[in-house]
C-alpha cells in the first residue's frame, strides 16, 4: 500500500488533519496513531489526535505518558473541528461500532480488522494482520525512515499486546515488523510497559466476572455487574477463555449508554467478529477478528430484549453460533 498517496492527500489541503482512534483506545491504537503522526511530522504535516473515551487501562496510560501524547475528546473538538477537516481513522473504521462519528470528514483509514460496513475513503488500507502497529512499521520501512526510539517502542508494544505476545492472530508480517523494530526500541521502557498493568480496583471486575460465569456447553458467558472500561472487559474475556471448558467467551457489562461486549473464540468454526456482528445486527453493532471481537447495544435498543436480559443475550449468541456450525 502506497502511503505516499495519503501523505500527498494531507499535504495538499488547507483543512486541519485529525488522527482518530477507536473509542477508549488500547495500546495498538495509541501506538499506530502516534506513528502516523510521526510520519506526517517528517513531511511537515501537522496533525492532532482524537477519540471518544479517556484512556482507561494502566498499560495504555503508561504508553500515552511515554509518548507525551494529547488525545482530544468530544468537548475539546467542538471549537476546533469543522465538517471540512480531514479525519484519518486508525485501528478502526467508520461505522465499525467502536468509533464515534465526529463532525469532520473521514477521508482515510488504516486498519487491520475486517470490514463490516463498506465506506468509500479517498485513501484506505484495510489488511488483516495481527496488529495495526505492524502496518505502520511497514510504512516506516517502505519510506526509508527510522521511527524514533519512543515510536519504535510503542509500535513493538502494540504488536505484542494485540497478538497476546504472538499467540493470537499473528502473521508473518507481524514477525517481520517485530524484527524491523527490535533494535530500535528502548528495552527499559518496554519492560516498564509490560509489567504492573493492573490496579487494585480491577480485581473487583475480576471478582464480578467470576461470580457471574454461566457455562453453556463450551460457551462461557459472564456479566460484570458495574460499568467497566473496554480494555478491562477485553482482558476479562481472555480470562474466561483461559478456562479449560471454554472455547467461546462472551463478557458484557451495562453502562449508562448501553451494553458493551467483548467476545473471544478458539472454536475452529466460530469467527468471533462474524458471530458478534450476526448476534447484535438487529439491535446494535459488532465486529472484529476471527479470534476476538467487540460489540455494543445502545440504551434505546435494550427494550427490544426480553425482561430477562441475561437469558435474552445468551439466546442471541447461542442462536448465532448454531447458525455458524
Amino acid at each position: 500500500m502506497d502511503i505516499q498517496k495519503l501523505i500527498s492527500l494531507c499535504k495538499h489541503t488547507e483543512n486541519k488533519i485529525f488522527i482518530q482512534t477507536h473509542n477508549f483506545p488500547d495500546a495498538d491504537a495509541i501506538a499506530s496513531a502516534y506513528a502516523l503522526g510521526e510520519i506526517f511530522s517528517h513531511f511537515n504535516i501537522p496533525a492532532l489526535f482524537c477519540c471518544r473515551g479517556k484512556i482507561d487501562r494502566l498499560s495504555t496510560a503508561k504508553l500515552a505518558d511515554l509518548l507525551e501524547m494529547t488525545l482530544y475528546q468530544d468537548e475539546d473538538l467542538e471549537p476546533i473541528m469543522n465538517e471540512k477537516d480531514y479525519i484519518i481513522c486508525v485501528d478502526s473504521q467508520k461505522h465499525a461500532g467502536n468509533m464515534v462519528d465526529f463532525i469532520g470528514n473521514e477521508v482515510a483509514c488504516i486498519d487491520h480488522h475486517p470490514t463490516f460496513v463498506e465506506i468509500e475513503y479517498k485513501w484506505s488500507q484495510v489488511e488483516i494482520v495481527g496488529a495495526c502497529s505492524t502496518l505502520l512499521a511497514e510504512h516506516f520501512k517502505a519510506l526509508g525512515i527510522a521511527p524514533s526510539e519512543k515510536c519504535a517502542t510503542a509500535l513493538l508494544y502494540g504488536i505484542k499486546m494485540d497478538t497476546m505476545n504472538f499467540t493470537r492472530g499473528v502473521t508473518q508480517r507481524d514477525i517481520a515488523a517485530f524484527s524491523f523494530l527490535f533494535d530500535l526500541v528502548n528495552n527499559e521502557e518496554l519492560t516498564k510497559l509490560e509489567h504492573t498493568n493492573l490496579v487494585s480496583k480491577d480485581l473487583f471486575a475480576y471478582t464480578s466476572s467470576i461470580e457471574n460465569i454461566h457455562l453453556y456447553e463450551d460457551i462461557g458467558f459472564s456479566k460484570i455487574q458495574f460499568s467497566c472500561p473496554d480494555g478491562l472487559i477485553a482482558s476479562l474475556s481472555d480470562f474466561i477463555l483461559s478456562l479449560e471448558e471454554v472455547n467461546i467467551s462472551i463478557v458484557y457489562c451495562l453502562r449508562d449508554n448501553g451494553i458493551k461486549f467483548s467476545v473471544r473464540s478458539l472454536h475452529p468454526s466460530v469467527n468471533a467478529g462474524k458471530l458478534t456482528n450476526s448476534a447484535l445486527k438487529d439491535i446494535g453493532s459488532g465486529g472484529g477478528h476471527f479470534a476476538m471481537a467487540g460489540g455494543f447495544i445502545p440504551t434505546e435498543n435494550i427494550g427490544a430484549l426480553s425482561p430477562y436480559l441475561d437469558n435474552s443475550i445468551e439466546n442471541l449468541f447461542i442462536s448465532a453460533i448454531r447458525k455458524m456450525m
